[in-house]
């Protein structure tokens, strides 16, 4: 065979070998995928869709959603595996399901079920503002149920890795977070739970200082300090027992470390800085500008009021002398 490919011309011997590596190196490529998957490379959650007719535009759109933005959850929460099947449902504004919420809500989960219930007419709203993140954030509900063994945790943690893994943290986070601290020095996690049952303001507060809660946490103890407290929940661990076993403090602790760390400058200043605040700031300014032109133009057309006033009186005056002059010059002509 060989002496047949060295006779046969050249661009064929050349034809034959990259055949040959073409089908080696996709025998290796598959092999390595293999391996890979084999080894345990993390899987995505699988998503399953259902909508009433109405609302099928919306399953098209979230039928294209890339999963792959969940895995940064399930490292956040130290899932391995996806587990079975989330269900998303996409309810009317008005149905059943959508009346288990209040109505600032839109979106719920119930993790032990591995179900997600979204209400697209009421997007977008605080915490998140768009569909996908309202996605992100509800399924990561499901992924801290099945992290925690679906033990319970409280609202506060729960709330607070949601929003931490549906979205980046902005400006009117933190807006929130320093009106619902003007008060008072502080608010015991405690309260920021029930603030969660209160109306859309104290709600909106709840979710600003959970998230700013648990991200400090993240930042104070590790990126993993959360997978760390639900594998102790999972283990059947009370919440605060698994919170100091992860953190090596109590939450008593790490509540006074949290509210005596934010202090004037990680309260005021990220906001001062924040682009939000720069186009509030060039909002007013503009805002004030354009005051002083309408009180200057107000002025100006007042000023040449007055002065048309004057000249009008002026000329008024002209010729009220030369009418006076003429009567004269005439009285003199007819007495003599």
């Amino acid at each position: 065979m060989l002496d047949a490919m060295a006779r046969s011309p050249t661009w064929i011997r050349r034809f034959e070998i990259g055949c040959r590596r073409l089908i080696v190196g996709s025998f290796a490529a598959s092999f390595l995928a293999f391996g890979a998957a084999s080894a345990g490379a993390p899987i995505p959650p699988t998503l399953h869709f259902e909508a009433p007719p109405e609302l099928a535009p919306q399953i098209e759109w979230l039928r294209g959603f890339d999963t792959t933005t969940l895995l940064p959850i399930m490292e956040l929460v130290g899932l391995d595996e996806p587990g079975t099947p989330i269900r998303v449902l996409i309810v009317a504004e008005g149905s059943p399901k959508a009346r288990l919420m209040p109505s600032w809500g839109v979106a719920y989960a119930v993790g032990n079920a591995g179900t997600v219930v979204l209400v697209p007419s009421r997007i977008p709203t605080y915490p998140d503002d768009s569909l996908s993140a309202v996605l992100r954030h509800e399924v990561a509900h499901v992924l801290v149920a099945r992290a925690a063994g679906y033990r319970p945790v409280p609202r506060w943690f729960n709330e607070g890795l949601a929003t931490v893994a549906g979205r980046d943290w902005s400006w009117e986070d933190r807006g929130l977070v320093m009106l619902a601290t003007i008060p008072r020095e502080g608010l015991t996690l405690r309260e920021i739970d029930e603030g969660f049952r209160g109306g859309t303001l104290g709600a909106k507060r709840a979710y600003a200082l959970s998230t700013a809660f648990v991200r400090w946490l993240l930042e104070q103890d590790g990126p993993d300090v959360a997978a760390r407290i639900l594998n102790h929940v999972a283990r059947g661990d009370p919440f605060e027992e698994a919170f100091q076993s992860a953190t090596g403090r109590s939450l008593e602790a790490a509540e006074r470390a949290y509210w005596s760390n934010l202090n004037f400058w990680n309260r005021w200043v990220p906001i001062l800085g924040s682009s939000g605040f720069l186009w509030i700031v060039i909002t007013l300014l503009a805002l004030y500008a354009f005051k002083r032109r309408k009180e200057r133009d107000e002025e100006q057309r007042s000023q040449w009021a007055e002065e048309e006033d004057l000249r009008a009186l002026i000329e008024a005056r002209a010729q009220l002398s030369r009418h006076s002059a003429e009567s004269s010059s005439s009285e003199d002509r007819w007495v003599n």
